[in-house]
């Protein structure tokens, strides 16, 4: 399959995501600031999962642009990232109407990982296409500190949500404000290679 094919596709679906994702955000009844109180726990999920797809995005171009041969394996990873990414508007909507309580933010941790587990999944099969731990994918990525933390930190936090929501919460917000600026591994790697 040829890799724009893919990325085309992928492309689609992450703009679709953020589109449902927004139709959470409800017009207040009221005419009063006091009208969208309840509208700002929604509003910053949205803000966070927002956030998240787009980090997800740019990772996902940047990482479809070092790639040069797209097998099966490749395209059912980058499925199952798509699969997990579209939970987002689901755990987004939950856990925006019901702000730091125990299950929405369990579940929102879980799409969360989830996603991780499938970019790092969709990572490392592209790595292997490309010749593997001594291919210039696999050196610019090197051990991948950022992704392997974020898996431990979302581990953590779904954990901690049974206990103290909040503070998963918190969590859940550090991981994404890691992630703000493109991944500078895979942008060098493509400068270098012209792609």
């Amino acid at each position: 399959m040829n890799r724009g094919r893919l990325e085309a596709f992928s492309d689609g679906v992450f703009a679709i995501l953020i589109t449902i994702t927004m139709l959470e955000l409800r017009v207040p009844a009221g005419f009063t600031w006091h009208a969208l109180q309840p509208e700002v726990p929604v509003f910053f999920t949205y803000a966070v999962s927002f956030a998240y797809i787009g980090i997800y995005w740019n990772n996902h171009h940047h990482l479809l642009k070092a790639c040069h041969r797209v097998n099966a394996r490749i395209m059912w990873a980058n499925q199952v990232l798509l699969f997990s990414l579209s939970l987002f508007p689901f755990a987004t909507g939950w856990a925006g109407r019901n702000p730091l309580r125990e299950a929405p933010t369990v579940l929102y941790g879980c799409v969360l990982l989830a996603a991780a587990i499938s970019f790092f999944t969709l990572q490392t099969f592209i790595v292997t296409g490309e010749g593997g731990a001594t291919s210039d994918l696999a050196k610019a990525l090197g051990k991948d500190r950022q992704g392997r933390m974020s898996l431990a930190i979302y581990a953590v936090a779904v954990g901690l949500a049974f206990v103290a929501p909040w503070v998963a919460a918190l969590l859940y917000v550090v991981v994404a404000l890691i992630w703000l600026v493109p991944d500078r591994r895979l942008e060098r790697l493509i400068d270098e290679t012209g792609e």
